[in-house]
């Protein structure tokens, strides 16, 4: 603890690098930031922008910046992405802000940010151009985690020749997302066509009784090829359990250099 507030005191800490520290998470008025996370789990916390006023998203990306020197802000709208980018000029004018409007997903790295290298690939497959929300949420939040990430869009069963032009890209993965809607047809074949893990990713691109995601979730619940299933639209949860595959990987990697 000495040491802490010594650094605090010297300037080479501020008080919500402090505060992570000690407690590990940095409180705002907005709520706290979990700043330990990605040392206890291996990914970063992302912060919901729904359901919170853009203020609130900016307070608590600049906390996230300031104690971890990253911000994942997921969900975001346009109003949103735009308070935390002006928040950044102001406060980490040299940090980089990516904005994905398709994803609604906002990053921000701090100068001195050091991304995290992890040797492992992960395929985010979608069946259709309407899947691309939560398909490149998915590879947002994956590609946080430190692996290569690849998105294939548009190869939806009905052609199954597209999937097919795919597999050697499918198969040189080593964790698959596969998103899709309607009946979700997608994942339960691409996972009967690769050796790697495939998380299944339903969207609710659908209309009539199954709509709204329902028919693609039991569909992938009733998968009779074996893949691990999210729930509907749920790309920032798939995009981590992706990510912590491919952490997984790298260690057995590196174990195996050993």
């Amino acid at each position: 603890m000495r040491e802490t507030l010594e650094a605090v005191a010297a300037g080479d800490l501020t008080p919500a690098q402090a505060e992570a520290r000690l407690r590990g998470y940095a409180t705002t008025e907005a709520g706290r930031f979990d700043a330990a996370r990605e040392h206890r789990r291996g990914i970063p916390e992302g912060i919901l922008a729904e359901g919170k006023t853009p203020a609130e998203v900016a307070a608590m990306a600049d906390a996230a910046v300031d104690s971890t020197g990253r911000a994942l802000v997921t969900r975001a709208d346009d109003e949103t992405a735009e308070q935390v980018r002006a928040y950044m000029d102001q406060e980490h004018p040299e940090a980089t802000v990516e904005r994905d409007a398709r994803a609604r997903t906002v990053v921000v790295h701090a100068d001195n940010y050091e991304p995290p290298a992890v040797d492992a690939d992960v395929v985010v497959v979608s069946g259709g151009t309407a899947d691309a929300p939560a398909a490149r949420e998915a590879a947002v939040v994956a590609g946080e985690a430190g692996p290569r990430v690849e998105t294939i869009e548009d190869v939806g069963v009905a052609n199954l020749t597209r999937v097919l032009d795919e597999l050697d890209a499918l198969r040189g993965a080593d964790v698959v997302v596969a998103v899709a809607g309607r009946e979700a047809a997608l994942p339960p074949v691409v996972a009967g066509l690769v050796g790697a893990p495939v998380i299944g990713l339903p969207t609710s691109t659908g209309y009539g009784v199954g709509g709204d995601g329902k028919a693609a979730l039991l569909g992938l619940l009733q998968s009779c090829t074996v893949l691990s299933v999210v729930n509907v639209d749920a790309g920032f949860v798939a995009g981590t359990q992706a990510g912590l595959i491919a952490i997984g990987v790298d260690g057995s990697r590196d174990e195996g250099d050993d």
